[in-house]
């Protein structure tokens, strides 16, 4: 069975004189356009059918190297050079990248932080002051307290 994406020769001439032969049918065309309109065809035809270059050809070059992108204040993104506390948000509203989607697009380990160090200390200062993370009650009463029971009183 033949492919369709075939990047045979002739299928691009085929496919050509057919768009080609349909435009003119349709549409006045000047003679000393003709040649133009064939080049112009067979050329787009060639750009839809050719074969997109494999991922490991696609070099990606960091806004900054790996190793400066962290820091104690603040993560650099190697997609646009930007510093931020955060990046998870950042990448996600931006670049439609998730943490890992990110990391596996850059060759980064796994254990790359999506958070500045200093930040993630903080927020975990506040958090821990909050309480967060704790129950309410902090000990468990040591007997139960019974209800008090009352005395009704007599109708009358």
């Amino acid at each position: 069975m033949e492919e369709e994406n075939s990047v045979d020769p002739e299928r691009f001439i085929e496919l050509t004189s057919k768009i080609v032969s349909a435009y003119v049918i349709n549409n006045a065309t000047a003679m000393e356009d003709l040649a133009k309109l064939i080049s112009e065809t067979h050329a787009a035809l060639a750009a839809i059918f050719q074969p997109e270059a494999p991922a490991s050809e696609k070099i990606l070059k960091p806004a900054v190297s790996v190793k400066k992108s962290i820091t104690e204040d603040y993560l650099i993104c190697l997609e646009d050079g930007g510093k931020y506390k955060s990046l998870k948000r950042h990448l996600n509203t931006k670049y439609g990248l998730s943490p890992d989607e990110y990391r596996k697009k850059w060759g980064l380990p796994a254990d790359y932080p999506m958070v500045a160090a200093s930040y993630a200390a903080k927020r975990s200062t506040l958090a821990k002051n909050a309480l967060l993370g704790h129950s309410k009650r902090t000990h468990e009463p040591e007997e139960p307290i019974e209800p008090v029971r009352r005395r009704r009183r007599a109708a009358g």
